[in-house]
């Protein structure tokens, strides 16, 4: 995404009191006014009159903020219709401290998706609760803007390359300022003339301090960016206490353990943030009343166990894990090896494939297994499916609704009722844009080097009928990643691991502390290994509950090492 040099947004303020609307007008500009053109109308009318004329006139707006009480049109209206000009623009509801009727209306119409958020008017100077919520507007608005401009790492390569395609996902996932460049851009061109590369070999990246890297692995991208002030604490190989992923259980972990004095090191094969870190937004998330994504939240998770001292090895996978004698030894996907006292295994769980060959064939190039916020922007005004019944999937088709002219929901099952969160259902029925289908199933697809067609099948009538689609993004429940651990660790017949009262007679195996010792609820079947999160038989699959378990997982970490 460019952004013009002269780039300035516009902050649209709509308020028929002309007291409270030069109050905001103030606000706005002595705080915004260098980055931003701040505009004010004293009526609805007026103020859809001016979008239409911003959006004439190839303006962007970043923040649409309406008083409820207006006459005419009530602001949650006006935030509505506002919606259809700019989806991307957020939109902020205004209301008198006194007015708890308005809160309530403005309440459910964020449950619905109708309005971002709902704030006090600025009252005397200093507002600083209105700066906060308008603040964190801004910056979230304008992640991809900063993302080009302050650009760490800049990179050639195929639009629909699979491989692009996961380049760009990790780094938006690790909130790591980038700027793609399709090959056949004049600006990709100009690019591998500066990097002195041809596109025989793609992607290629050309990092902020000169280096070039044709087509780099994962690993190698990530030492890369790391900087060599990190390599003494990479090169660690004992520690306390082991976690294995970086998804909300894991990066809870990660911040307990550390904070409580233990030396931690977290591994992490893919992306801080496992399948949480993909949601668009997490509303129901205790704390956070205006939501926040999947990627702040991991984002602000890994930087508090950073801060704490927990140590991150990143894009390397756990490849197995044995004792001997007094300690745990992980062996990692780079051939290396870490010693531990205690670990905790969080390594989530994978989305199901749908196990069609066409479609895996076009996996990254329109076959997206997972939310893929990344290409959300790239699919504006085209059609889009998403498969899935929970709350993954739902958020996955709201936030893609923002850019596609048509996102449809495909349900194998009755309803969404019995997998999705009330709040998303309304949210979704509400959509103009988001339709449900359900007894249908993904059973073909193809297209000339992305995905250009499916093929659906009703279950209920057997009907297969074949649709235009410009991606499909898969969310299907879940696989756990415990393929790498050893016998020794008894899993249940799905892959789950058994913890606790569910290990075979409830017990784990003999250690010092003598035979007859009930389990730990987390404790595995492998001294001093203890499971969390999703990746554990009996989880509860929400955010907030890993997050519990990953708290509580240390507490158990410290009883076994006080017992060892």
């Amino acid at each position: 995404m460019n952004a013009p040099s002269a780039f300035r947004p516009v902050l649209l303020a709509v308020d028929d009191d002309p007291e409270d609307l030069e109050r905001v007008e103030r606000e706005l500009g002595k705080r915004y006014g260098a980055d931003y053109r701040v505009a004010c109308e004293a009526s609805a009318e007026d103020g859809m009159e001016r979008l239409r004329k911003i959006k004439a006139g190839g303006e962007e707006v970043a923040v649409v903020l309406a008083d409820q009480r207006m006459s005419g049109m009530e602001g949650i209206e006006f935030l509505s219709r506002a919606h259809e000009f700019y989806p991307l623009a957020k939109r902020l509801l205004l209301i008198d401290p006194m007015d708890g009727t308005s809160f309530v209306r403005a309440s459910r119409a964020m449950a619905l998706g109708r309005i971002d958020y709902v704030e006090y008017k600025p009252g005397p100077p200093p507002n600083e609760r209105f700066h906060e919520v308008v603040t964190g507007f801004l910056r979230e608005w304008t992640r991809p803007y900063r993302s080009e401009a302050n650009a760490v790492v800049r990179i050639a390569g195929e639009r629909w390359s699979p491989r692009s395609h996961e380049t760009r996902d990790l780094l938006e996932r690790y909130a790591i300022p980038h700027a793609f460049y399709p090959v056949d851009s004049e600006e990709g061109r100009a690019l591998l003339r500066s990097a002195g590369r041809t596109a025989r070999r793609l992607p290629v990246w050309v990092l902020f301090d000169g280096r070039v890297l044709v087509d780099p692995s994962n690993e190698e991208a990530a030492d890369a960016l790391n900087t060599a002030e990190d390599r003494p604490e990479r090169e660690a190989t004992d520690f306390d206490v082991v976690v294995v992923g970086g998804g909300p259980a894991g990066l809870a972990a990660a911040v307990y353990g550390s904070s409580e004095g233990l030396s931690t090191l977290v591994l992490e094969g893919e992306a801080i943030g496992g399948q949480a870190g993909t949601s668009s937004m997490i509303r129901n998330y205790l704390g956070f009343a205006q939501g926040i994504s999947g990627q702040e939240l991991a984002y602000q998770a890994s930087r508090q166990a950073s801060l704490f001292g927990a140590r991150f090895r990143l894009m390397r996978s756990a490849t197995g894990i044995r004792r001997e004698e007094e300690r745990l030894h992980v062996t990692l996907s780079d051939g290396t090896e870490v010693r531990a006292r205690a670990v905790i295994v969080a390594t989530g769980a994978a989305y199901r494939r749908l196990g069609v060959p066409e479609l895996e064939a076009l996996n990254g190039a329109g076959v997206f297994y997972g939310a893929a916020t990344t290409e959300a922007r790239a699919l504006e005004g085209q059609e889009v499916y998403v498969v899935g019944g929970a709350n993954s999937a739902g958020q996955a088709a709201v936030h893609l609704s923002k850019y596609a002219s048509n996102v449809t929901l495909l349900v194998r099952g009755d309803s969404l009722e019995a997998s999705m969160s009330d709040y998303l259902i309304r949210v979704i029925e509400d959509a103009e844009n988001i339709r449900v289908r359900l007894h249908a199933w993904v059973v073909g697809g193809g297209g000339e080097g992305r995905l250009e067609r499916l093929a659906l099948q009703d279950s209920a009538s057997g009907l297969v009928a074949t649709v235009e689609a410009a991606a499909l993004f898969v969310l299907i429940g879940a696989e756990p990643r415990t393929g790498w651990l050893p016998d020794e660790i008894t899993r249940d017949q799905r892959g789950f691991i058994l913890t606790g009262g569910d290990l075979p007679n409830g017990r784990p195996p003999t250690d010092r502390r003598g035979p007859k010792r009930p389990a730990m609820p987390l404790e595995t079947s492998m001294h001093g290994v203890f499971a969390t999160g999703d990746v554990r038989h009996g989880s509860v699959k929400r955010v907030a509950s890993a997050v519990g378990e990953g708290s509580v997982a240390v507490r158990m970490v410290h009883e076994h090492l006080g017992g060892t």
